[in-house]
């Protein structure tokens, strides 16, 4: 059956061509294009979904597997394609950052404020916004690919049927055998925006629904490491004992100074 269905779909599809008008090719040209931008999006965009689940697979094992949030960083290990892990690169860069210049020392360990802790919360979600667009960049021409090529490919196939009853009109003849070649040249443009719209439409199905996961788990993952950064990192003594500290500081401060 399908030795015969293939080789019958290419001659229909062949004849159709031939006899479409040059309006028609045009439109089957145009599609064409549209079909080839949208698979290099199909292909590019698969690749990077499915190495950002794999890598980030791996970085979540990895972080999840140590009990400091920084091992990650202090091993130097890179985990590249993977949102989850260019998120936590770059609160952990703000994080660095205020251990060094802005420490809060509190028995043997260091420490950074609720306030310096803020500004490492906004670097998280900056990065999770960031990597979220990245996530959804090229979409937009499969959207376009779905709704635009049954569209492309009708206004072809109704101007091919338009030009053929003008046609037909002007020579006088309504017989089938006349009629026939112009419509199915007119109605090829329209197989052709089908051709272009289906897998475009099945791709971006697939892929929004991995995004969509692969955000949530950005979000999730955000809210896990500033938990954990917060615990470890993060001055959390009632203020009044912040102050007392402060004071005795200050007091040990001066006794250092009147000493000779």
């Amino acid at each position: 059956m399908h030795s015969h269905f293939l080789p019958s779909l290419a001659n229909a599809l062949t004849f159709a061509f031939e006899k479409s008008t040059i309006e028609g090719k045009l439109t089957i040209a145009a599609l064409v294009i549209v079909s080839m931008i949208s698979w290099t999006v199909i292909i590019t965009k698969g690749l990077q979904l499915l190495k950002a689940r794999r890598m980030s697979k791996k970085f979540f094992e990895a972080y999840r597997a140590g009990k400091d949030p920084l091992e990650i960083d202090r091993a130097h290990r890179e985990f590249p394609g993977a949102p989850a892990y260019e998120v936590y690169a770059a609160g952990v860069e703000e994080l660095k950052y205020h251990l060094e210049h802005n420490p809060i020392r509190l028995k043997g360990e260091i420490r950074i404020s609720h306030e310096a802790f803020a500004n490492v919360q906004v670097a998280f979600e900056r990065a999770v916004s960031t990597e979220a667009l990245s996530l959804e960049k090229g979409m937009i021409i499969l959207t376009t690919a779905v709704a635009g090529g049954p569209f492309i490919g009708l206004l072809g196939t109704v101007w091919g049927v338009m030009e053929t009853f003008s046609g037909i009109a002007k020579a006088a003849s309504a017989s089938l055998t006349a009629m026939a070649p112009g419509v199915a040249g007119a109605l090829i443009a329209t197989v052709v925006g089908l051709f272009v719209a289906i897998p475009a439409m099945f791709a971006y199905n697939l892929m929004i629904t991995s995004i969509r996961q692969l955000t949530q788990e950005l979000d999730n993952f955000n809210s896990e490491i500033s938990t954990d950064l917060e615990h470890r990192y993060v001055d959390n003594r009632a203020l009044a004992d912040e102050i007392a500290d402060a004071l005795r500081a200050l007091q040990a401060a001066d006794r250092e100074a009147v000493v000779p």
